[in-house]
């Protein structure tokens, strides 16, 4: 099986999990090199003890290594301004890009759910934690009928936020709330976002509120609820519901109200989940940071596995 050169940018928490989760994975990435702008961070230091070229000149010296004219795609795990500025400067050397940021510039990719519609997208998107743990679960209760509105609140450790998420909390609710929209198929969305400060830290948790019109099967969506969480655990291990799905129904008679729309008829469904993350790099409460990276490597492969597939040998 040939081996299919990535970069990554930023080597921070993140960046840093990512590469340990490629190097210890049994699949075609390679890890040619890592870029960051910190020559003390800990990312950078482990990367050169594995024999991974590395350069704290960030996108610049990304560039100018000699490592870089073989790669195939690079994963940004900066900030959303930074990928502004490093999409631009990598879209003129013709390099795929796969985006750890919120910052929303290419297609929203959440791999259970779209990824086949955007194997060719020169910059995906990988939206949030929240997103990836959050849109699968909306698009399944889609299935069954029209969500007009879907709400998600996060719940993440603080420990497990570093300056990256603390800095791109708008962001992350701007670009959640659209992915539901356009990835999960709500046709109102909105994201919230909690840091707790428990301590000892607490696992990621996310509750799902979906509002479908009309009269709705249970056993159907409690059916593709538990098919979607089944394929995310396939490269998230410890994504896992909660607790059982809830539903609450609202007749004509018994209507929910909602100040912004009036009234609804038709069913709450209420999911709960759970991420722990794999402690691959980071504790196993970070769940939130695991599953993004987790989603991009998954989408990487799947990408590798295609571009192999259709160029001719």
């Amino acid at each position: 099986m040939s081996r299919y050169p990535i970069a990554i940018v930023g080597s921070g928490n993140i960046g840093t999990d990512l590469m340990i989760k490629i190097l210890r994975g049994d699949g075609r990435l390679a890890v040619a090199a890592m870029a960051g702008i910190d020559p003390q961070s800990d990312g950078l230091a482990r990367a050169a003890r594995l024999g991974v070229a590395t350069t704290a000149d960030g996108i610049d010296g990304l560039l100018a290594m000699p490592e870089f004219a073989d790669v195939k795609l690079v994963f940004d795990a900066t900030s959303a301004g930074a990928h502004r500025a490093n999409s631009a400067r990598l879209s003129q050397q013709g390099v795929r890009m796969i985006d750890l940021t919120p910052a929303a510039i290419g297609p929203y990719c959440v791999p259970v759910v779209n990824l086949d519609e955007h194997l060719d997208a020169p910059n995906l998107n990988m939206v949030t934690c929240g997103g990836q743990a959050t849109v699968p679960i909306v698009a399944a209760v889609a299935r069954s009928g029209m969500v007009s509105y879907a709400e998600i609140v996060s719940s993440i450790s603080a420990k497990s936020a570093g300056p990256g998420t603390r800095a791109n909390i708008d962001e992350f609710i701007e670009t959640t709330s659209t992915a539901l929209q356009v990835v999960g198929g709500a046709r109102r969305a909105k994201a919230v976002m909690i840091l707790n400060p428990a301590d000892p830290p607490v696992m990621m948790r996310n509750t799902v509120y979906c509002l479908v019109d009309g009269d709705v099967d249970p056993s159907k969506i409690e059916n593709d609820v538990a098919a979607m969480v089944d394929k995310v655990s396939g490269y998230v291990p410890g994504y896992r519901l909660k607790q059982r799905i809830q539903f609450e129904t609202f007749s004509a008679a018994r209507p929910l109200y909602i100040p912004e729309t009036g009234t609804f008829t038709g069913t709450r469904v209420t999911v709960m989940l759970e991420v722990t993350g794999a402690a691959h790099y980071l504790p196993a409460y970070a769940g939130n940071l695991d599953i993004i990276t987790s989603a991009a490597k998954a989408t990487a492969e799947r990408i590798a596995a295609y571009e192999s597939a259709i160029t001719p040998s």
